[in-house]
């Protein structure tokens, strides 16, 4: 099973560890996790039946990647993780609600998306970030999956601007080849926003790129989460290895 651990100094001494989710009761606490951030702390609008829980038809098919501070038990981090035959199962991934992936459509048996990424608003020093990479990487590499995809969102808070800024500096270096290209089902005005002076770069995107992912393409905004979403592809083939050495096998 996987499992890596480390140590973060927050309040004091405190350990952390991912995990996958093994048990429904685990499921449940990632699911409150994601509710307090996205829609407490967001303002997302989410469909979920059961109060204080974010849940939609796609998690009974993922696998869910919990990291969890052993010091008080509570799950502080999570991502979740739809792998290639769960996508068959449930006949799509969740990124196509947002993008027409029709052009990557060769690698759908090779690829694992990931989403639902949130870290609790005590702990975005940079530890929970790393030990989901460290679970995700040593995922992709114990099932032999050649690509990771997933939305990296970015607030609207400010009307769009940061996210068409962070765009247009990131296309000219990190911009997929065209045959990778994905399309915007409702695609963020950018020339109608235009981008701000000073960027915010999310620490999600900055780890995106970090490790060597490319971006799909124009963002596309998400109503519901109030969020230009940007599709991110990673080829295990071309990420950066130090950081593959650093993050498999912890």
């Amino acid at each position: 099973m996987l499992h890596a651990r480390a140590d973060e100094q927050l309040h004091g001494a405190c350990r952390l560890s991912v995990t996958l989710a093994t048990t429904r009761d685990e499921v449940l606490e990632a699911q409150r996790l994601r509710y307090q951030v996205f829609a407490e702390e967001l303002g997302a609008r989410l469909d979920g039946q059961e109060p204080g829980i974010d849940q939609d038809m796609f998690d009974p098919f993922c696998e869910h990647l919990l990291v969890r501070d052993d010091t008080t038990g509570e799950v502080v981090g999570t991502y979740r993780i739809l792998a290639p035959s769960a996508a068959r199962k449930i006949g799509n991934y969740y990124s196509e609600s947002e993008f027409d992936l029709v052009r990557l459509a060769n690698l759908r048996n090779r690829m694992v998306e990931v989403g639902r990424s949130c870290v609790h608003r005590d702990y975005r020093s940079g530890g929970v970030i790393t030990l989901l990479w460290s679970g995700l990487s040593n995922y992709m590499v114990r099932n032999g999956y050649e690509y990771l995809m997933g939305c990296a969102s970015i607030s609207m808070a400010d009307g769009g601007h940061n996210a068409v800024a962070i765009y247009d500096q990131i296309k000219d270096q990190h911009l997929s080849p065209v045959e990778w290209r994905a399309f915007p089902r409702c695609p963020l005005p950018m020339q109608a926003i235009g981008g701000s002076k000073d960027i915010s770069l999310p620490p999600l995107i900055k780890g995106y790129l970090r490790v060597g992912a490319m971006v799909c393409g124009e963002p596309a905004w998400d109503p519901d989460f109030n969020t230009a979403d940007l599709l991110m592809l990673l080829p295990m083939a071309q990420m950066n290895r130090r950081y593959l050495r650093h993050f498999v096998n912890r």
